[in-house]
């Protein structure tokens, strides 16, 4: 019985994670091939951003009683099929796709041959590789042969002449040196670059399959790492100009040689083109950082040992792929950069808006309190016009008073009267509007508080 299966069916443990499952598999995902020596193996990978299961399914379909095979067994994104003479795995990844064909290898190819001829030998039906969903960035024989690894430099001397004498980069791996892996890295005319391991016939299928897996998944990562580079070389012009950009506008900034309107739409230009391409590409900057630490990995894990008069396939990874990866490094770094000075470039013209903006507050200011001012003093002199005139107006009605009443029989003098009265008027009236005056400025103050 499955364990699982008991744990649900007696309730010893509480319910599981939906996920579960899922993780606790993901160490068996893609485990590695037992390969029986001398073999053959072909490993085709296709980018398939834009392949779907349905298609991959189909094609796996072709394939020699495949016919039943349903898009569900290909939910895992990984797949092994064991045909007649041969078996064929599939794994699906986030970018790529990988086909990988392991069969025996003809005695034509063994490792006393000259660069030999391989595809005619394969077991595949004719026409299925080019078949193949996707667009191919990665394709390699690998060829693992029986050798007396006693005397690696005869071994290696053999395994030039196969490799038809071109230079190749060669290494004994494994922590007991168990096998000498040879590659030259040089794609053919076919759309193939070769491999080939030499290891002495007690070596395991287990083994074997490690160390296919290895060279395999090495070349792989590899060659997607290095996808990061055309972008890079592609965005360097455009990052030069848009850091040009950035100078002159800096340079107008600091001698204000642009309006704070024009620097602004200039900044927000830039900035928007810096922002577009972090966007489209620092993903594939970020792959290319994360592909690379796969294959430093994966070379760590062969634990190579130099032959003598031979460059390690590490050590030549090294020199051609570093300054690679650099470059994709060095320009992700400048994106980032860049997009950070343009951060502290708008900053900076922030705070020259925000001080001219308070300047100019302070002069309204100012010319408000100006204003007050004089609007203060018009005051003053329409008061104390109004008091004169409302005196005058006083003084004519007393007069018209002092005079009826001297019609009336009255013994006034109606000049003299009016004449002593006003100043007692100018001060009633200037004491009335005084009053009025302080009633209203406690109101507005009031208001204001």
């Amino acid at each position: 019985m499955n364990p699982s299966t008991a744990f649900t069916q007696h309730n010893i443990l509480p319910s599981a994670d939906p996920h579960r499952t899922l993780l606790h598999n993901e160490v068996h995902a893609r485990p590695s091939q037992r390969i029986h020596l001398p073999a053959l193996v072909v490993c085709v990978a296709v980018l398939s951003d834009d392949v779907t299961l349905e298609q991959e399914c189909q094609h796996l379909r072709c394939l020699p009683g495949q016919e039943g095979l349903m898009v569900r067994q290909l939910q895992s994104n990984f797949l092994r099929l064991r045909l007649q003479g041969y078996t064929l795995r599939w794994e699906r990844h986030t970018e790529f796709t990988r086909y990988t064909l392991v069969q025996p290898l003809p005695e034509s190819a063994q490792l006393g041959a000259t660069e030999p001829e391989l595809l005619s030998s394969l077991a595949l039906p004719e026409g299925w590789l080019g078949g193949i969903p996707g667009q191919t960035f990665a394709a390699i024989k690998l060829v693992m042969v029986n050798g007396d690894l006693n005397r690696p430099e005869e071994t290696l001397s053999l395994a030039r002449n196969w490799f038809g004498k071109r230079p190749v980069a060669a290494s004994l791996i494994g922590r007991n040196r168990h096998s000498l892996a040879v590659t030259d890295f040089i794609l053919r005319n076919s759309g193939f670059e070769r491999m080939l391991v030499v290891a002495p016939t007690e070596t395991s299928e287990s083994r074997a399959g490690r160390v296919a897996q290895r060279l395999l998944e090495i070349e792989t990562y590899r060659l997607m790492a290095l996808r990061g580079l055309p972008v890079a070389k592609q965005l360097d012009p455009e990052l030069t100009n848009a850091e040009q950009q950035l100078a002159n506008i800096t340079a107008q900034l600091e001698n204000k040689a642009a309006s704070e309107q024009e620097l602004l739409d200039s900044l927000i230009s830039l900035a928007v083109s810096v922002e577009r391409a972090t966007v489209e590409h620092m993903y594939r900057f970020t792959a290319t950082h994360a592909y690379d630490k796969l294959v430093s990995q994966r070379i760590t894990e062969l634990r190579e040992r130099a032959i003598p008069g031979t460059q390690a396939i590490g050590e030549f990874m090294w020199r051609r792929l570093s300054p690679a990866i650099t470059r994709v490094k060095t320009t992700a770094q400048r994106l980032v950069s860049l997009s950070e000075r343009i951060s502290q470039t708008s900053a900076l013209l922030r705070t020259r808006v925000d001080i001219l903006a308070e300047a100019q507050n302070q002069q309204l200011l100012e010319k408000l309190t100006r204003g007050q001012e004089l609007q203060l003093q018009l005051q003053r002199t329409v008061e104390g016009l109004s008091i004169a005139a409302i005196s005058y107006y006083v003084v004519s009605l007393l007069l018209y008073v002092a005079k009826a009443g001297k019609a009336a029989g009255l013994p006034v003098h109606p000049e003299l009267a009016v004449g002593i009265m006003i100043p007692i008027v100018l001060w009633a009236v200037w004491y009335v509007t005084h009053r009025i005056h302080d009633k209203f400025t406690k109101s507005v103050k009031k208001i204001d508080q």
